[in-house]
Order: C-alpha cells, then structure tokens, then sequence
C-alpha cells in the first residue's frame, strides 16, 4: 500500500527547476572534496518528528493529519507507522533514520508487555531495512516522557528509577545492535535539577556516570561496536541539565574516565539555548577529538525554548560544513533531522517540502564551505595571524621549554608588541563573497 500516493521519489532537478518537489542543491551524487554529496552528509530522519510528532504547543493540541494512523497502543499500528516511514524515506531519498524506543513502539506500561512490543517492532524494521537498504544511525531510550522519570532517570533520588531506566537502556541497547545502529544516543532530558535546595548534585552526577559505564560494559558483552554518543543542552525540561553544552559534557567525560568511550551529538538549537553558536560548540568538540554526530535544525532567537526548526539559514550551514569538513567527514555520525514541521504546516506533503529545504540547505553549505577552503584566503590569514607561534619564542612557549624568568628578558629585549588587526569585517566579507 502506498501511503504518499501522489508524491513522486524527490530527485535533484537544479538551481533553476521551480518544482517545489525537488531538490534544487542536493545532488547526491555530485563529487566534493573527494566524496559524493550522500556521503558527506549521511543525512537521517528523526523517527520521533516525522512520524510521532502530533504538532501540539503549550497552547494548543495537536494538529497534523496523519490518516494511516489509528492512535492506538497496539504493535500493529506501530508496524504501519514504520511502514509510512520508510516509504517517507525511499522518496525523499534519506539512508539513515534514528529513533527513541518509545518512538517505534508502545510504552505498555509493563516492562515485559514494554519490551516485547519493541522487540516485535525491531523485528519489522529489520525486514524493513534489508529490502530497502536503509540504515539505522543511532538509537536511544525515551527516558524522559514517562512520569517515573519526572525527577530524572539515571540522576533520580530513587534508586528503583535508577534500575527501570538502566533496564530500559539494556532493552534499547539490544534493538540497536540488532538493526546494526552505528551509533547509541544519551540525551539527559531529565538528568538536571530544578532547584538545589532538594538535589545532591554530587550524588547525581556519580550515578550518571555508573550507568554509562554499565552500557560500556554491556555493549563488550554483547559485541556491540557502534558509538556512544553524549548530545547537549543546557535547560528545558529541566531548569539546569548537568550536559549543558560541549565543554560540560567533555569536563564530566573527563572526571568520570569515560572520554574513550563518548563522542558528542551536538544540536544547533541546543547550541542556541546554551548561549553559544553552533560553530562554537562544535569547535569546541573537535578540540577534544570528540564530535560524532550532528542533529540539523535550527532554533528562533526570539523564543526561549527547542523549537526544533528546520535549518534553512545557509550561514550556519556552511559553518557546519567547515568544521565536518576540517574533521575530515563523519564516521559514524551523521546529519539527522531533529527538526519538526511548525504547526501550521500539517498536512502529510509538508514532511516532505521541510526535508527538502534541510537537505538543500547543507547541500549549499557544503558547497560553500568547499568554496572556502579551496579558495584559501582565510585559512591563510588564519595561519599568518598565529604566525609568532611558529617559531622563537612562541616556539618555545608551546613546547613548554621556556619560563617566567627567560619570558621576563625576553620582553625587556624586544619591548613593547605590535598587535596586528584581526581584519573580523573582511573575513566576513570573504565569506558572503563566496557564499
């Protein structure tokens, strides 16, 4: 059965085509940099947005039109749900696809019922995937929507929480590795506080770290070889959530010896919420040799909170694509539509316009950020910029051969410095140049 009858497998017609069904940048297989356009971006599909994502807001119930779909609990109507799903993806031509556990089948209230409605579904998208040839990035555990989880899953004062969630990884843990998921997603919705007057933070934070070290030690049990990912955001649930941003979630990586095991999943509009730019967080991340995967979406600087926007801001897509391309391309990671239609925009064929516009969108941020790198002149300016560390004494301060001392008569030699212009509205220039 065809569930988006009237809508054509989306393929690229060009700059020029006004065909609002195609694709206008996103040729996937144009060659840039060495690598086709579908393997620069390894573009995935949010289960949770395209096929669960009612379109509700605070103020508002749901309002999208989702016709093969009958609201039950029942793990047929999951399997239909998964069929629409990969129809979607065949026609908009997407590879990969992630999902929460919750997302894919039904929270039965019973742990067993639970598991078995997912393990039943599991074995659907594995059919599902073996005649498309579809691809799972990542999975994960919802640990954040069920009411046991409203004062924290793995961060929970209850140490029975503690062991339903840890559980419920185990279960999502074993879906994953059987679709052969590249990767596995920590998302600490809940695992924040909001207020210190009734939280041993302390306490809170050893806990996380217990269970993510029990899934490093599951994943070795089972053979399981995919990566773990950490994915950031400051607040919202909760007040403060401790994987606030990239130098937090590295700092706690870091002090609880798990660095070896953990890349991050870094979102543009958790970036926002943080108070950083995308560019940042991710910069931050490839500092540390620890940036695996991107959720692509964007968020409205006038509104305090995800609103899980579609990316259509070709600067911050080019951006992107600069520090992808410096990390010299995903491995396991990949580029996944964290993203949900607004709510106006309800009807089936809109799943379709919005995906489009992402993909073309760091379709032309690629193309850019190729542009940049090829034509050179601010990754020389760059270089020239930081040119005194190069040799000399700032030689000497890098490889930690000099001291205050040396440094003190070194200064009295040579006086006071000259400091360069960092040339800030050129280099912009430069960018919207080749833009």
């Amino acid at each position: 059965m065809a569930y988006f009858p009237d809508i054509p497998k989306i393929v690229y017609e060009g700059s020029k085509s006004k065909n609002p069904l195609a694709f206008k940048h996103y040729n996937p297989d144009e060659v840039i940099e060495g690598k086709t356009m579908r393997d620069h971006m390894r573009f995935g599909a949010a289960y949770w947005h395209v096929m669960r994502n009612s379109l509700s807001d605070p103020f508002g119930g749901g309002t999208a039109v989702t016709p093969w779909d009958d609201q039950s609990d029942s793990v047929d109507n999951a399997k239909k749900r998964a069929d629409v799903f990969f129809e979607f993806l065949e026609k908009i031509d997407i590879d990969y696809y992630c999902f929460h556990d919750r997302d894919i089948a039904p929270e039965l209230n019973d742990f067993t019922k639970s598991t078995e409605a997912l393990n039943a579904v599991v074995d659907h998208l594995a059919g599902l995937q073996k005649s498309t040839g579809k691809k799972l990035l990542w999975g994960t555990a919802c640990l954040f929507s069920h009411g046991r989880y409203s004062q924290g899953a793995g961060t929970s004062p209850d140490a029975r929480v503690f062991a339903y969630a840890a559980a419920q990884v185990k279960a999502a843990m074993d879906a994953t590795h059987k679709l052969g998921g590249e990767g596995y997603t920590f998302w600490g919705g809940r695992e924040g506080y909001a207020t210190l007057l009734n939280t041993d933070m302390k306490r809170e934070l050893d806990h996380l770290a217990a269970l993510l070290h029990m899934a490093v030690a599951y994943a070795k049990k089972i053979g399981y070889t995919g990566q773990f990912y950490i994915e950031p955001k400051p607040r919202e649930p909760s007040t403060h959530q401790y994987d606030s941003d990239s130098a937090a979630c590295l700092n706690f990586l870091r002090q609880y010896n798990l660095l070896d095991h953990f890349k991050l999943n870094i979102e543009t509009n958790h970036a926002t919420l943080a108070g950083h730019t995308m560019e940042h967080e991710l910069t931050v991340a490839l500092g540390s040799n620890a940036l695996g995967s991107i959720d692509a979406n964007q968020g409205d600087t006038l509104l305090g909170w995800d609103t899980d926007q579609f990316p259509s801001d070709l600067y911050g897509t080019t951006k992107v694509m600069l520090k992808v391309l410096e990390m010299g391309g995903f491995t396991t990671g990949g580029l996944n539509f964290d993203a949900k239609r607004r709510r106006e925009s309800h009807e089936p064929i809109d799943l379709f316009y919005a995906h489009i516009g992402g993909m073309d969108a760091f379709a032309r941020g690629l193309k850019t950020a190729a542009a940049i790198r090829a034509d050179g002149r601010i990754e020389d300016f760059v270089k020239a910029r930081y040119a005194s560390w190069d040799s000399g004494i700032g030689q000497r301060i890098e490889s930690g051969s000099t001291n205050f001392d040396e440094l003190t008569e070194w200064v009295k030699q040579n006086g006071e410095p000259v400091v360069a212009s960092g040339r800030q509205e050129l280099l912009e220039n430069i960018l919207n140049e080749l833009l």
